[in-house]
């Protein structure tokens, strides 16, 4: 579980996809320069490759695939 408040800096993994499982907040998800609005309930897949970052006050899952590896985050 994540706790997301602040605007994350947009990176991307090579080889971790990511799928992000929204509990509780609203905000957006910037995905390769597309906007998706997020509130409860609302689910995304990321891919490999993929730049992203969450923007809001948002608590969230985060189940990545295979398990996060923080040298494969890149800015």
């Amino acid at each position: 579980m994540v706790d997301i408040s602040a605007d994350s800096r947009p990176h991307f993994h090579k080889k971790l996809t990511e799928i992000y499982l929204v509990l509780e907040g609203e905000g957006h998800m910037e995905l390769d320069g597309d906007i998706v609005p997020l509130k409860p309930l609302t689910t995304v897949l990321i891919k490999p490759g993929c730049r992203h970052r969450a923007v809001g006050n948002l608590r969230i899952v985060n189940i990545p695939v295979p398990a996060f590896d923080p040298t494969d985050e890149h800015f």
